[in-house]
């Protein structure tokens, strides 16, 4: 049952298209037109609300930007519509607008649900929404890599628990690998620089430089190298404020401020401000005295040893030593022997890392061994699980061919390992050392044998055109019912198939349309015949402007366009009584 469907698009001035509405049916819809027409760029318009490249090229001419809006009808608790919620969305009864604006200056912008988004969210949107095939995806499904993915996601949660495990284990690896060699490469310069950082912290060490002490040492010079100005200036500013003994008759501060208290003590009763000031001046008295005893003890105490001058002049040397080599780089909070004991400090750090490299080096030796041997499990599960979803994939596309007209045709899936150059470059799968990378061991081969005898080749040169194109679509059934998504989108993936083989494809995607919505760009009449609603693209010419338009063909005017499609005449006798007879007989087989 279709949870989600696509129901119209609206196109306005995108390559030839200047405004056209593409009104979608919820089961099988054909898009047919002359070549030329802009059939694709009904693919386009839908690739671009994908999330798909932004190319202002596309842009009309003459326009300043091409607008795409597509409506989405979305099943309860569809995982889009909680995503595009999550993201501030709105739907509108259900149903999800999304919109794509590119500018002729190649900007693009993008709302999901009237709110703008980043392009990003489109492309997470349509991995729910749409499955898209064309030509580009059948050169596609001809790499290997492509043909791997394929299986793995036919296989499901077969491949996908292990391969997740595996692909842990070999970014780990990775890890591993890397610091090892660069342990082992660096050995050298990792030692010289342990010997620089250990000569380094043991020559600070032996100094044993103490926090602030340079600064301190810089004060007790200075004080020490003027000692006798400094005990001269000391004497007389205690003479000056106490007086001389040996001069009874100078005068001192500290007689003059008595004196003057003394004066206004006398008659500061009178007037509260002169009380006030004698206060003041016994307060002066005061520190005037004080100040005399501290310069008298600072006289006596003065130390004018040259040799204790001597010593912190040599110690001051060592430290400036220290500085010039280890301390801080200019703008550095931290300067003097604060910035020497910083390095050292970091220095042991890096020394004991560096030291313990031998230790380290085991140990990731011992863990690489370890991650090659669980990768060697991991990678024989990851092959046994690939080898198993493989027949089973196998079986279900050539049943699929034999729906499409190829009842002979017989696919296989080879999956096999390549030796390793040496046994430590690979790891063991069967007995053997083979090569591996992030997604296993595994090389993944679909082949093809178009009839009985015939030996299975890769499809790249075993398929014709036509019996890929049939493959591709084989292969999107047979996901279908592993993994549906609401809408699949076909771009002429009929392409280079005729006669009763586009009958069959036609058939087979008229049963696919049973549970999903289902698109396809088609030039073919009996594919287009089988669908639920058919859509003509068409261009006229007015002399100056190209116009594109997308009309819904019914009655009359669809056996028109399927004469045209199979004779090239729309008004031919015989070919009008073709296209009633292919639909007659497609409405029999739906």
């Amino acid at each position: 049952m279709v949870v989600s469907v696509l129901e119209e698009m609206r196109i306005r001035s995108l390559g030839v298209i200047e405004d056209a509405v593409v009104e979608l049916s919820p089961g099988f819809t054909a898009v047919t037109g002359e070549t030329g027409a802009g059939k694709t760029m009904v693919v386009t318009s839908l690739g671009l609300l994908l999330g798909g490249r932004a190319d202002p090229a596309l842009v009309r001419i003459g326009a300043k930007q091409a607008v795409v809006e597509g409506r989405v009808a979305l099943g309860p608790g569809a995982r889009a519509a909680v995503r595009a919620e999550e993201a501030g969305a709105e739907l509108d009864d259900g149903a999800l607008l999304i919109s794509r604006t590119v500018s002729a200056e190649g900007r693009s912008r993008a709302h999901v649900g009237g709110r703008g988004v980043p392009v990003g969210l489109l492309g997470e949107l349509a991995d729910d929404l749409v499955a898209v095939h064309g030509q580009t995806d059948q050169q596609g499904l001809l790499r290997p890599a492509r043909q791997r993915e394929a299986l793995d996601r036919y296989a499901g949660d077969a491949v996908d628990v292990p391969l997740a495990r595996y692909a842990a284990s070999y970014r780990r690896l990775r890890e591993v690998a890397r610091e090892y060699e660069e342990l082992t490469t660096r050995a050298r310069e990792r030692a010289q620089e342990a010997d620089l950082l250990r000569f380094g912290v043991e020559e600070i060490a032996a100094a044993e430089p103490l926090p602030g002490e340079d600064a301190e040492l810089a004060a007790e010079a200075e004080r020490l190298g003027h000692a006798e100005a400094l005990a001269s200036a000391a004497t007389a500013a205690h003479a000056a404020l106490a007086g001389n003994p040996e001069d009874p008759e100078g005068v001192d501060a500290g007689t003059v401020v008595a004196a003057a208290q003394r004066a206004l003590d006398a008659v500061s009763r009178h007037d509260p401000v002169l009380r006030d000031l004698a206060a003041r001046l016994g307060e002066i008295g005061i520190l005037v005295g004080d100040a005399a005893g501290d310069l008298a003890g600072y006289a006596a105490d003065l130390d004018a040893d040259p040799l204790r001058l001597a010593a912190v002049e040599e110690r001051r040397a060592v430290l400036a030593h220290l500085v010039r080599k280890y301390g801080a780089e200019p703008g550095a909070e931290l300067r003097g022997t604060d910035a020497v004991l910083e390095w050292a400090r970091r220095g042991a750090a890096r020394l004991a890392e560096l030291e313990g490299d031998d230790d380290r080096v085991a140990g990731l030796a011992a863990e690489h061994d370890a991650l090659r041997t669980e990768l060697s499990g991991l990678g024989q599960a990851l092959s046994d699980a690939r080898t198993e979803a493989a027949e089973r994939f196998a079986a279900a596309v050539t049943a699929e061919l034999a729906e499409l007209a190829m009842p002979h045709a017989r696919v296989t899936v080879a999956i096999r390992q390549t030796e390793a150059a040496d046994a430590e470059a690979g790891i063991d799968i069967g007995g053997r050392a083979v090569a591996y990378g992030p997604t296993g061991a595994d090389e993944v081969e679909l082949q093809l044998a178009p009839h009985p005898g015939a030996q299975p080749r890769p499809i790249a040169k075993g398929a014709s055109g036509g019996e890929l194109s049939r493959v591709m679509l084989a292969v999107e059934v047979v996901f279908a019912g592993t993994a549906p998504v609401p809408t699949y989108l076909f771009d002429e993936v009929d392409a280079g198939v005729g006669g009763k083989a586009a009958v069959e494809v036609g058939r087979r995607l008229a049963r696919l349309a049973r549970t999903a919505q289902v698109v396809v760009v088609t030039h073919l009449p009996q594919v287009a015949a089988f669908a639920d609603r058919q859509l003509l693209v068409e261009k006229t010419n007015d002399g100056s402007v190209t116009r594109s338009g997308v009309s819904v063909l019914e009655g009359e005017d669809r056996v028109r366009e399927l004469s045209r499609m199979l004779a090239g005449l729309e008004d031919s006798e015989l070919g009008r009584a073709h296209a009633e007879e292919l639909l007659a007989a497609a409405k029999a087989a739906r």
